[in-house]
């Protein structure tokens, strides 16, 4: 189990914006929309580019070189090329602070 990770300030991670941070070797991208954080690895399951130089909307965020579409909520994948879903992570708030961690191995 890894600890948790802080990635930014509540208030530095603004409705619509997103940040990535290295969680154990691994780049995260959490995303906050409209005041709740999701937290998706930032990697395409198509050819595994990172996701975050997409265009975001509402939820869903697109790849940006092949145009594969992912739930930021559940990393669930919605569109081709990629057919296998991203891995999500756990968020939560302490003391002000927005926080990752990587429990895939708990």
């Amino acid at each position: 189990m890894s600890d948790w990770i802080d990635v930014a300030a509540e208030n530095e991670l603004a409705p619509g914006t997103w940040r990535t941070i290295d969680v154990d070797g691994t780049d995260v991208a959490v995303f906050n929309l409209d005041g709740a954080y999701y937290a998706i690895e930032d990697v395409c399951t198509h050819d595994g580019g990172v996701l975050t130089g997409g265009e975001v909307d509402g939820d869903v965020i697109v790849c940006p070189r092949h145009g594969a579409r992912f739930s930021i909520r559940t990393g669930e994948v919605l569109a081709p090329p990629a057919y296998e879903d991203v891995p999500t992570f756990p968020v939560r708030i302490e003391a002000g602070v927005v926080q990752v961690r990587d429990a895939r191995w708990d």
